[in-house]
């Protein structure tokens, strides 16, 4: 009984709710005006779509550049990756399970970097706590397999 009401409680929990778990659990990430980049992934989830995880990075290619903090979802249809533009605008993008080719992970100095290759391009997401790497590739990895198994066929040789 108690594990069906975690359940239900971990379903109905926003991605701002669960950014913040992620950045308290995972301090050394640097992101910053989280509410904003959640209400971008949130605006454009679909209706029924759930969130499964969610953290906050860098979405660029220089670990030197901070001003580029992102929300990455992973929901139970695709990654969405929301980024809240300064003064006016935001980037959305959506990577569904047919175009999410690869995933490589890198651990650095003082930061670790995913790198997201799809079929038109790479994603580049940085300074993340190293700590965090192994639970974003594991969620990143079993979801897309989990929906490439459920969604296409593959012929066994």
């Amino acid at each position: 009984m108690e594990e069906m009401a975690n359940q239900n409680d971990i379903q109905h929990k926003t991605v701002y709710e669960r950014v913040v778990e992620f950045k308290q659990k995972y301090p050394f990430t640097l992101a910053w005006r989280l509410k904003k980049n959640a209400d971008i992934v949130e605006n454009h989830l679909n209706p029924g779509e759930t969130v499964i995880y969610a953290f906050a990075c860098q979405k660029n290619r220089n670990p030197l550049d901070f001003t580029s903090t992102a929300v990455v979802a992973i929901t139970s249809e695709r990654i969405v990756i929301g980024r809240k533009r300064v003064v006016f605008g935001y980037f959305f993008d959506s990577i569904t399970p047919d175009l999410f080719n690869d995933l490589k992970v890198i651990n650095g100095i003082l930061w670790g970097r995913v790198y997201i290759d799809t079929v038109k391009e790479f994603v580049y997401l940085t300074n993340i706590d190293k700590r965090a790497l192994s639970e974003i590739e594991t969620n990143i990895s079993s979801t897309m397999i989990k929906y490439k198994k459920e969604n296409y066929r593959f012929k066994e040789r």
